[in-house]
C-alpha cells in the first residue's frame, strides 16, 4: 500500500503520541507500504512554527530524515489539482495534501474526518 500522511500523523509518528491509532501505526511501521511524507507537512510545519502555533524541538528535521519516508515534492500537476476539488475544506495544505493523494494513487492517513469527504482513499489516523 502507499500511504501519504497528514501533518499531525507526522508529528504523532514522530512523538510516538497515544493518538495514533493501531491500525495507522502498524500501516505506517509495515516495511511492505511506501510511506510518503509530502513537502507540504514541511512547509505546514515550518509556517506553523514560525508563527508560534506549534512547538517542535529544533532537530524535528533530522528526526523526520531518520525515518524511513519517501519524500514527495510538490509538483504543478498537484498544485492544478487543488483549483478542481469541491470545496470541502478551508485549510490550503489539506487540500493540497488531498490532490498530492488524487494525483499520485496514495492513500492518505488522517484523523481529520472532513479528509474522508473527498474521492480519495484515507486511512484513519
Amino acid at each position: 500500500m502507499n500511504l501519504l500522511l497528514d501533518t499531525h500523523v507526522v508529528l504523532w509518528w514522530l512523538a510516538d503520541a497515544p493518538e495514533l491509532g493501531s491500525v495507522a501505526r502498524e500501516a505506517i511501521a509495515n516495511r511492505a507500504n511506501v510511506v510518503h511524507v509530502s513537502a507540504v507537512t514541511a512547509w505546514e510545519i515550518t509556517v506553523k512554527r514560525a508563527l508560534g502555533k506549534l512547538e517542535m524541538p529544533d532537530d524535528w528535521e533530522q528526526a523526520l530524515a531518520a525515518e524511513p519516508f519517501t519524500q514527495l515534492p510538490i509538483t504543478w500537476s498537484h498544485a492544478l489539482r487543488v483549483g478542481g476539488l469541491p470545496d470541502l475544506h478551508r485549510d490550503p495544505f489539506d487540500r493540497l495534501l488531498v490532490a498530492q493523494a488524487l494525483v499520485e494513487g496514495l492513500v492518505l492517513v488522517s484523523h481529520d474526518a472532513a479528509m474522508a469527504r473527498y474521492p480519495i482513499q484515507t486511512l484513519k489516523a
